[in-house]
């Protein structure tokens, strides 16, 4: 029974190798989630770049980190 425990530890989950790159995708779906949609606009728009512009680019940031997330949760990472 100890035997099959430790396969299972190291089977690699989804084809991603690490546990550090499970987490860092983990990380950057939600910020590009929660970041994309508020903080990035209005950067931009500090930065000069017209409204409309910048608030296209915050909903592709957005639904890019909603397809990432989705994938993680299809893939097993996020269980």
């Amino acid at each position: 029974m100890t035997e099959n425990n430790e396969e299972l530890e190291n089977v690699e989950v989804s084809g991603i190798p690490s546990k550090f790159n499970r987490v860092a995708l983990m990380i950057v779906a939600v910020l590009l989630i929660f970041v994309g949609p508020t903080y990035i606009p209005y950067l931009m728009v500090g930065a000069g770049i017209e409204y409309f512009a910048s608030i296209g680019i915050g909903l592709v940031l957005f639904i890019v980190g909603l397809v990432l997330l989705v994938y993680l949760i299809r893939k097993k990472v996020i269980t």
